[in-house]
């Protein structure tokens, strides 16, 4: 007689704010399904709902709670998770009926929540997760957690209050998660922290084997061991710590991509010193022209603040200025806006909002005239390029100098014989503000 098993409860999931967040509901719902618990994709196939919350700016905390309502107003049964769950008596006292709230990275707590209310069947059996774990991003790319927290005190940033302190993983146990990744289909690592150049600084005096061969928690290190096992691997969050130049020679070799994601926030030294950032932006050009000198397609993208407390038309000028000289390849910006247990919430001399909004257009216009004149700079070249979508005979991809979802991509005719996540030669052939359009060559190269 054939066992009929029990129906495993459907867990839904909403997960906001950075790709640190993405990591975080992905460890949960693979944690669930090892479990026994079924997904679903939709509000109405779920016996509950979890929101990992992002509460890094006050607007990030209104779209949460939005996301919160729509999840209660659509199913009702919600589980609150991730960095808004500091803010539980907020919470709660917009939606009085939530299930649980629990706070960043909490994924014990979450999984009990679930459990309870949501309990599994009675079953003998055990359903199987894939060894890489289940995955909220294509097959062919991973963010990599290396560590949580940060030792920073930056005026505008409230992580240390709600992530704590800097804690790094061990390196053999983020190597065997990278080595499962790949098997499981991964060609592009995304290495991700607070801050990644700070990656062992708590545990350095602790190397750890891997492969018959010590492992120093280091990021250099980490980075070359990651080289071998990724045919892509990019790193984002790296502060500008002078041992950042030991992983140039990794690029130029091709155990890392030329790539690097630093926030540098502005480059007025009186900002950085109110922003309680380092101020050493003169020094900065010098090694981001060592670098180019070391490995010449390096890509450099960053963020930057506009609007700070006592920022003036002469600061802003001067990260104009500096823009200029240091030619960085993608550039992102954001208006500051007040985060509620932010130092920089009592700084004097606030940027009227019409003036914050006059900078950020005059700081994204500089910017994407310089990304214009570098793709242009790149026509008539061959690349290689990750792809990520082939619709019909056209397809889209993203070259080394690209992150996905934050830099800009390549577009290529003639090209519905590829499949996702293959490597590519591509022959660039026109360029526009952002974006690349070229044509695939024979040759696959992953």
């Amino acid at each position: 007689m054939a066992t009929k098993l029990p129906e495993a409860p459907r867990v839904g999931m909403v997960s906001l704010g950075c790709p640190k967040n993405l990591v975080d509901s992905e460890r949960i719902l693979t944690k669930l399904r090892s479990d026994g618990y079924a997904m679903s994709p939709d509000y109405a196939g779920a016996d509950v709902v979890l929101v990992n919350t992002c509460g890094f700016l006050d607007s990030a905390k209104e779209e949460s709670l939005e996301a919160i309502g729509e999840a209660m107003a659509e199913n009702g049964r919600v589980i609150v998770t991730g960095c808004m769950g500091q803010e539980a008596a907020t919470i709660r006292a917009r939606f009085p009926n939530i299930l649980a709230v629990t706070g960043a990275h909490q994924y014990e707590q979450v999984v009990d929540a679930v459990r309870q209310h949501s309990p599994m069947p009675p079953s003998p059996f055990v359903n199987l997760v894939p060894d890489a774990g289940l995955k909220l991003t294509p097959r062919h790319y991973s963010y990599l957690k290396i560590s949580e927290g940060c030792n920073h005190r930056c005026a505008f940033c409230i992580i240390p209050s709600i992530r704590g302190d800097l804690v790094s993983r061990r390196p053999d146990a983020i190597l065997r998660e990278a080595e499962k990744l790949v098997e499981g289909g991964t060609k592009e690592l995304l290495v991700i922290s607070q801050d990644t150049s700070a990656y062992g600084v708590d545990i350095r005096k602790e190397p750890r084997m891997w492969k018959g061969e010590p492992v120093i928690p280091h990021m250099t290190d980490l980075a070359r061991e990651l080289g071998k096992i990724a045919p892509w691997v990019r790193l984002h969050y790296v502060y500008p710590y002078p041992h950042v130049d030991q992983v140039i020679p990794l690029m130029a070799e091709g155990l890392v991509l030329p790539y690097l994601d630093i926030p540098f926030q502005h480059a007025s030294p009186k900002v950085l010193r109110a922003m309680r950032r380092p101020a050493n932006e003169a020094k900065v050009l010098e090694r981001l022209k060592t670098w180019r000198a070391i490995c010449p397609d390096i890509a450099i993208r960053s963020s930057f603040v506009v609007g700070f407390p006592g920022e003036t038309e002469k600061d802003f000028q001067y990260l104009l200025d500096w823009l200029d000289e240091a030619q960085l390849d993608r550039v992102g910006a954001f208006r500051f806006e007040p985060v509620q247990g932010a130092v920089a919430n009592f700084l004097p001399d606030p940027v009227p909002e019409e003036v914050k909004e006059e900078r950020y257009a005059r700081v994204m216009e500089k910017t994407a005239a310089i990304s214009a004149a570098k793709l242009q700079a790149k026509i008539g070249r061959t690349l290689d390029v990750i792809i990520d979508l082939v619709v019909g005979e056209g397809a889209s991809g993203r070259s080394t100098a690209d992150a996905p979802e934050i830099d800009g991509e390549v577009h290529l005719r003639d090209a519905g014989h590829l499949a996702q996540g293959d490597i590519i030669r591509v022959h660039i052939e026109d360029a526009d503000e952002h974006d690349l359009f070229g044509v695939p060559l024979s040759t696959t190269l992953q």
